[in-house]
């Protein structure tokens, strides 16, 4: 299967870029009850809680990456991301686990 690759958004309404290093995994969970977004994936740091949540505007997706509604249905409930790029907007990463199996 091709790497996936997501831009995680909203950072500065939570801690910024600090909590964040390239080669860091974090987890991301969809959040099916989010008012604002059928397709929400919140992202979590097991230290600190929520720090952002998954693009899913053309607005915040970077170039290159997925949006969260592009991945909702290729990955789990839960799912696993590694930092690739930090930006002072942004944090770039690839899914890393937690990928539904793909039926040919």
């Amino acid at each position: 299967m091709k790497e996936m690759y997501v831009t995680i958004t909203g950072i500065r309404h939570y801690y910024g870029v600090k909590p964040f290093s390239v080669g860091k995994r974090i987890k991301c969970s969809k959040e099916k009850n989010n008012p604002y977004d059928s397709e929400a994936i919140k992202v979590v740091m097991k230290e600190i809680g929520t720090v952002g949540y998954i693009a899913n505007s053309t607005y915040t997706v970077v170039t290159g990456t997925s949006s969260a509604g592009r991945i909702y249905e290729k990955v789990k409930k839960e799912f696993v991301v590694e930092v690739m790029f930090i930006t002072s907007s942004s944090i770039i990463c690839r899914v890393v686990g937690g990928l539904k199996k793909q039926i040919l």
